[in-house]
């Protein structure tokens, strides 16, 4: 099972913060630590990662064992990608709506890293891309998701389709759901207070009780699920 902690913006805009986050992500049970490269990147905005601070997130990860992972949303953001020596790379579900040509970029370039991609947005029946090197990832791309937002969530997670879960919803019930359907991944948005408003993505969050939680109770439902029980 890989759990990947979602830090994205959630350390809002203070860069010292995700020292903290990277460190109770650890903590409570997390593979990876992914953050978003090239979205609200702009003079001002909330998550100004340039490739010093992409240095300095990496080496946090490796100080606290845990692997760096960015979605990569911009040319800008694959060109300071392009200078680190990161394995992973997650494809959002809006690259593959608004930028489907970088994301084809990425994926003929990197065919010895591993892509992780949420297709939320793929409104089409057939895979992008056929790569063995690609794991796809079920998703809504609805901030919160909601039960009655989940009516195509799959029966049965497999390396045939998805192969994991990136969630939105409030709590942690949906991801052990998709764990006992097969999910080998699960990606949840990671806070260390759900009550902040200083971006929406708090509140679909886990804390890192929630996180470790789930971790816990998810690994004990994959040891039954491949064991067949």
């Amino acid at each position: 099972m890989i759990f990947i902690s979602e830090i994205g913006m959630n350390y809002n805009g203070n860069f010292s913060l995700i020292y903290e986050l990277i460190k109770q992500s650890k903590i409570s049970g997390a593979s990876i630590c992914k953050f978003q490269l090239g979205w609200r990147d702009k003079p001002g905005e909330i998550n100004q990662l340039d490739l010093e601070k992409v240095n300095q997130i990496i080496n946090w990860c490796n100080y606290f064992e845990v692997e760096p992972m960015f979605s990569i949303i911009s040319e800008k953001a694959y060109e300071i990608f392009k200078q680190t020596t990161l394995k992973k790379i997650k494809i959002a579900s809006r690259s593959l709506k608004f930028d489907f040509n970088l994301v084809k970029k990425i994926v003929e370039e990197n065919e010895d890293k591993k892509i992780y991609m949420s297709l939320g947005m793929w409104e089409e029946k057939f895979l992008p891309f056929n790569k063995k090197n690609i794991d796809y990832l079920f998703c809504v791309s609805k901030y919160p998701t909601f039960s009655e937002d989940l009516t195509n969530f799959p029966k049965k997670f497999s390396n045939d389709s998805f192969v994991g879960y990136s969630d939105h919803t409030i709590g942690i019930d949906t991801c052990l759901l998709a764990i006992a359907r097969g999910a080998k991944i699960i990606e949840k948005h990671f806070t260390l207070d759900k009550s902040s408003t200083v971006i929406r993505d708090h509140a679909l969050s886990a804390t890192p009780e929630e996180f470790r939680t789930m971790v816990n109770i998810g690994l004990e439902i994959y040891k039954k699920v491949s064991l067949d029980i």
